[in-house]
This record gives C-alpha cells, sequence and structure tokens, in this order.
C-alpha cells in the first residue's frame, strides 16, 4: 500500500514545493482556458440551425447539414481554391525568404552592420497589417508613387494595382515577406548560432569554399528547424491572415481574393448565417490538423524529429 501512495504523495509534495513557479504558470493557463478553450464549446452551432433568440440549447438540432453545404455550395469551392492558392504562394516565395536573410546574415562578420541590418529588417513586423497596406494604397494607387515613377521613366499609363485581380495575390504575398520575412530570422539566426566552429575550421583546412561549407554544413544544422517550422506552417495552410486580406479586398478583386477567413466573416456575420460559419470554421481546422499530423508523420520517415 505504501509503494502505491508513494507517486500520488511525491507528486503533491513536488506540487508543493514548486507552488510558487505554478502561480506564475496560472494566468497564462487561465487566458487559454477562458478564451481559447471555453469558446470551443460554441461550435456546438455548426450542428444547429442556430437562432441567437433560442439560444444554444433550444436551437434545432440538424446534424451534418451545413457541412454538406461546404461540398455543395459552388461558392465555398471557389473561396476554398483561393485559400489554397494563396497559402502555397506564402509557401513557395514567402517561407524560404527568411532562411536566405538569416544565411546572409550569418555571413556578415562586421557586427554593428550585422545589427543595424537586424534592426532595419525587423522593424515591418511592429507595424500593423491597417499600416502596411495603407502604405501600400497610397504607393499603389493609380495616382500614386510607383504609377507616377513608371510614367515618368518609361512614358507609361497608370496601373491600377489595387483593382486588378491578377495583382492581388503577388501584392498579398509581397506584403507578407516585407512584414515578416525579417521577423522569421529570428528562430533560424538562432539554429545557427549553435553549430560547432569547429565544422567551419575542418571544412575550411580541407580546402572547402564558402559555398560546399553553406551546402554541407550550415544547411543541414537547420534543416530540422526548418521542417518544424514547415509543419507547423502547413498546419494553417486554410489560415491566410483575415485582417490583411480584408483591408486588400475591393468589388474588383472579391472573386480572387475572398478566402475562407473572409468567407466566414461575410457569411457568418454580415449575412448572420452563423451556423453556416461555425461549420466552415471547423472544416478549417480539421483540414490543418490532418496536414500538421501527415507532415509530421512524413517528416519523422525521413529521420527529422518533427513535432511530436
Amino acid at each position: 500500500m505504501k509503494s502505491q501512495k508513494a507517486p500520488t504523495k511525491s507528486l503533491a509534495s513536488r506540487l508543493f514545493r514548486e507552488r510558487y513557479g505554478f502561480l506564475l504558470l496560472l494566468p497564462g493557463l487561465l487566458f487559454f482556458i477562458w478564451f481559447r478553450y471555453v469558446p470551443m464549446l460554441g461550435n456546438i452551432i455548426a450542428f444547429e440551425d442556430y437562432s441567437p433568440f433560442k439560444g444554444f440549447i433550444d436551437s434545432e438540432w440538424v446534424g451534418l447539414k451545413h457541412f454538406k453545404r461546404i461540398f455543395e455550395d459552388a461558392e465555398v469551392i471557389r473561396v476554398l481554391w483561393n485559400t489554397l492558392l494563396l497559402s502555397f504562394l506564402q509557401i513557395a516565395f514567402a517561407f524560404p525568404v527568411p532562411i536566405v536573410l538569416a544565411l546572409m546574415l550569418n555571413e556578415v562578420k562586421n557586427q554593428r552592420v550585422k545589427r543595424l541590418i537586424q534592426s532595419v529588417v525587423y522593424l515591418p513586423h511592429f507595424l500593423s497589417w491597417v499600416v502596411v497596406v495603407g502604405i501600400v494604397t497610397i504607393f499603389l494607387k493609380t495616382e500614386g508613387i510607383v504609377n507616377k515613377g513608371l510614367s515618368m521613366a518609361f512614358g507609361m499609363e497608370a496601373i491600377p494595382f489595387l483593382q486588378q485581380p491578377g495583382w492581388f495575390m503577388p501584392l498579398i504575398v509581397l506584403e507578407v515577406i516585407w512584414k515578416e520575412a525579417g521577423w522569421g530570422t529570428i528562430i533560424f539566426l538562432a539554429a545557427l548560432a549553435g553549430v560547432n566552429p569547429t565544422l567551419y575550421e575542418a571544412a575550411i583546412v580541407d580546402g572547402a569554399s564558402r559555398w560546399r561549407q553553406l551546402w554541407h554544413i550550415t544547411l543541414p544544422a537547420i534543416r530540422g528547424t526548418i521542417v518544424i517550422l514547415l509543419i507547423l506552417r502547413l498546419g494553417g495552410v486554410l489560415d491566410s491572415g483575415f485582417t490583411q486580406i480584408f483591408l486588400m479586398l475591393n468589388p474588383f478583386t472579391m472573386d480572387v481574393g475572398n478566402v475562407l477567413d473572409t468567407f466566414v466573416y461575410f457569411k457568418g456575420i454580415q449575412q448572420s448565417d452563423f451556423s453556416f460559419g461555425t461549420a466552415v470554421g471547423l472544416f478549417k481546422g480539421l483540414i490543418g490538423l490532418i496536414l500538421i499530423l501527415a507532415a509530421n508523420k512524413i517528416a519523422k520517415k525521413f529521420g527529422e524529429d518533427g513535432v511530436f
């Protein structure tokens, strides 16, 4: 009996001994419980014809009716395609930029110059999307500085960048690169700081060039970090960022720019179709979970640690 009670007693004594440490965790824990887990109870309306006047309990239960609508609604299919295409473009073009930037910064030997460059590339991260989109709008409007420069340099007519559907996704990707690429280098620079300097010294003795050192030492050292971040990015493949997209949307770009996040807002909030909007949000979360599990399993098969 004593041997069975020992673990419980040990756990209780440990909790009491480290009570002040757990008290420090309490505010963060309460935050996640109240603002992340408690609101998840509201997902029940995805299975109801929810009415704010009847409430969660008295609204009519309809099962998977709204989930079936996802695959029957042509607008949802179009929005899903827009979301996947935009996410693919961001992974293909925006994801590698912090890696390349971190590798370039790692080659800068002058610490003052390095810190100056880091400060400059970090700065856009601290600007809100409202400010970023405002700057882009000022620069790219038909009478903006970009069109004026093109007119003066090449005699070109004004290009309606913000109204042409073909420019919408490239502008979104470029904005993400400008705003977040510098901040994304922090993790990769931290991984590069852990590379053993003797590896480079041995490579120099063997006559390896800087490109050979980069390919055979630097990149393998951060490969695990790249894989983990890529897995996490795949988990949010249907999360395109509501604020940025919403601010960039206009009637001319709605067909190519409306993604799941904005669709849920327009459908669930503006049109008061709460149940369908919640069903689309749950569907998005389920796809993200499946992608994370699949990518994590593939990463482990190739010998990487994965996320879990």
